[in-house]
Parts: structure tokens; sequence; C-alpha cells
């Protein structure tokens, strides 16, 4: 019996592109997922949150500014929190400015988790993303990121502060 694909289905170059991405994002998360819980006890959702908080003004974020930056629901936000809650890593607390918001505040214990995970961290996505490609196919690889992100979101995603 031929293979087919089903009616309307990707072909050819579309399908070896897709595929290719595709098969990214199923195995890069994992990827450093493991290296994270192995390496810091923390998963890379844990780890991006608190590098957020790391790399905020005063180690501080509303927790629905964070949920942005983590493409999370603030439930799923939440719990994640109470975790690092759990473990001293970050406390939430009542904005002063507007009761209505939370904030999620990296403590000291954070700082120094963070400061421990993080060469480890950069270490994979060294290995894994960029030591593969050159200087130029990495600066496509943000172009591109960027343009994917653009077309899912108005909003930016999250960015490094200026150096």
């Amino acid at each position: 019996m031929p293979e087919s694909a089903p009616s309307g289905a990707l072909r050819g170059e579309d399908l070896e592109t897709w595929s290719a991405l595709a098969t990214v994002l199923e195995w890069l998360p994992a990827a450093l997922d493991a290296q994270l819980q192995r390496d810091a006890g923390l998963t890379h959702f844990e780890y991006g949150v608190l590098y957020a908080l790391a790399t905020a003004e005063g180690g501080t974020l509303r927790m629905s500014v964070l949920a942005g930056y983590a493409n999370s629901s603030l439930s799923r936000l939440s719990r994640a929190a109470a975790r690092l809650e759990n473990r001293g890593l970050v406390r939430r607390e009542p904005d002063p400015v507007d009761g209505r918001y939370t904030l999620a505040v990296l403590t000291d214990v954070g700082s120094e988790k963070v400061d421990q995970a993080t060469p480890g961290h950069v270490q994979t996505v060294h290995r894994l993303v960029l030591d593969p490609l050159t200087q130029a196919q990495a600066r496509q690889l943000r172009s591109i990121a960027r343009r994917i992100t653009g077309t899912i979101r108005e909003e930016d995603g999250w960015r490094p502060p200026p150096a």
C-alpha cells in the first residue's frame, strides 16, 4: 500500500522545515530540564522564573509580568512560585503600589541558587544550541525566532536587560 499524506498535509520542504523545528521544540526542553534537574534541582521553567527575577530591578516583578515573560497562566506560575517559596528561593508579597497585584521577590537563597545553576545551564545552551552554529546562523536563528514569536503575539517576550 503506498504511503500517502492526509489531504492538505505539509509536504516537501515545508514538511522538512516543520519537522526539524517540531523536533527541536520537543527535544530541547527535555534536555534543558534534565540538566537543570540533575545539577540544581530545578525545572527549566523554575530556572526561568528565578533568572527573570535575578535580572529584574530589585529582584522583584509582579506575578502578572512574570507570567507574561514565562508564557504561563497565573495559576501555573502560582504553583511554581509556591514550590520555590517552600524552598526559600522566592517570597510573594502584596504590591505596595497597588495591593491588587502580588510581587514575586527573589530571596538571597534564590539568588545563590541562580548563581549555582547558571554555569551548567549556560554550558548546556552552548553545547546544544549555540556552539553548533556559526555566528551568522546564530543571528539568523535570533531573527527567525523573533519573527515567529511576533506572529504568535504582538507584545515582546522576555528580553535580556541592556548590557
